[in-house]
């Protein structure tokens, strides 16, 4: 091997290095760009951090819901989201949730999302038995997270757009 070719890559290697790993934190607001949406930073509904914690941890969910899970469910409902990190799209989704009938709709097809993952365990779960338990946990998970939307939609209550929030 040419040495000389080493030495190019070397300096190639170099280059990308400075470039996009740098250590100055401020260069590294400049490179992520989810850093700094003013809308991101607005606040949400009570139930949206718990919702959060819940359903986007496969620990407690049983599920995972990728980004373009959300995107999809986001569509589905006539809701347009930017495709960023999976918190920041959860809470771009319930952000101006002011009526009961849009939470329906919003965990109706989070449950579709849920209900196709429920089905891809039972089907591995005969296709593998030995691994049934884990997808059975996984299946119980599911479906506990699932009855946490309808307490959600219950405990909701509906906000006029034009009441005055200081008025009491």
């Amino acid at each position: 091997m040419n040495e000389h070719d080493l030495s190019d890559l070397r300096a190639e290697f170099d280059k990308f290095v400075s470039d996009k790993c740098s250590l100055n934190p401020e260069d590294a607001m400049k490179q992520d760009r989810d850093i700094g949406d003013k809308e991101d930073e607005e606040p949400v509904p009570q139930f949206v951090d718990a919702l959060t914690s819940k359903l986007l941890a496969p620990a407690h969910s049983g599920v995972y819901l990728s980004r373009l899970d959300i995107k999809r469910i986001a569509e589905a409902i006539d809701e347009s989201i930017p495709i960023k990190e999976r918190i920041k799209m959860v809470r771009a989704l319930f952000r101006h949730t002011t009526k009961k009938e849009y939470l329906k709709e919003a965990f109706a097809e989070i449950d579709r999302h849920i209900n196709g993952r429920i089905l891809i365990y039972q089907e591995l779960a005969e296709a593998f038995p030995a691994s049934k338990s884990v997808f059975d946990e996984n299946i119980a998970k599911a479906k506990k997270t699932m009855k946490m939307f309808s307490t959600i939609v219950e405990d909701f209550e509906e906000i006029e757009p034009t009441s005055d929030p200081l008025f009491v």
